[in-house]
């Protein structure tokens, strides 16, 4: 059976604190915790999500996590898909909700705090904050200018302990 790989093509607008409303200027924080099969019928291709989240959600080498805001946890601000290797964390896919793509998005922060999330998991599982992916070539630069990310060769990225260090203090106050 040939392993699942995607190309990531996720974009970081803003390096926030949590999630910031657009609008208002607004800061709100966040809460990350896994996916659950009643939380699939929200994230459908009809509802506006790039991918099938369904598919991710059942295979068994993943993990699905969605980022909500802590007094709204009804409403997933964005989802990515790992899996905790033994020296660290590679991520499949990452997706902010159709609502926080584009110019007109509600809220900034939410890939930053997904993959800053990514890092945090890589040190509590002993990966030492080591994050891989795979990226799109047009995207290798922003990875690398926005969180720290290193390119391996090809497309493969990889973040290390201390740019992981620097998105975890970020997002996740002790």
């Amino acid at each position: 059976m040939k392993l699942n790989s995607y190309i990531l093509e996720f974009e970081i607008d803003k390096l926030t604190d949590s999630i910031l409303n657009k609008i208002s200027g607004d800061s709100f924080s966040t809460e990350i915790s896994l996916l659950t099969i009643s939380d699939l019928k929200l994230i459908t291709k009809t509802k506006g999500w790039s991918f099938n989240w369904k598919y991710e959600f059942n295979q068994i080498d993943r993990q699905v996590y969605k980022l909500t805001i802590l007094d709204n946890p009804g409403v997933i601000q964005g989802l990515i898909s790992l899996t905790i290797k033994s020296d660290h964390v590679y991520m499949y896919l990452l997706e902010s909700a159709p609502f926080n793509i584009g110019k007109n998005k509600i809220y900034e922060g939410v890939s930053g705090n997904l993959v800053a999330f990514a890092c945090k998991l890589s040190f509590q599982t002993g990966g030492e904050g080591f994050v891989s992916f795979e990226s799109k070539t047009k995207l290798i630069e922003h990875y690398h200018k926005l969180l720290g990310a290193t390119n391996f060769g090809g497309r493969l990225m990889v973040i290390d302990s201390n740019a992981a260090k620097i998105l975890v203090d970020k997002y996740f106050k002790p």
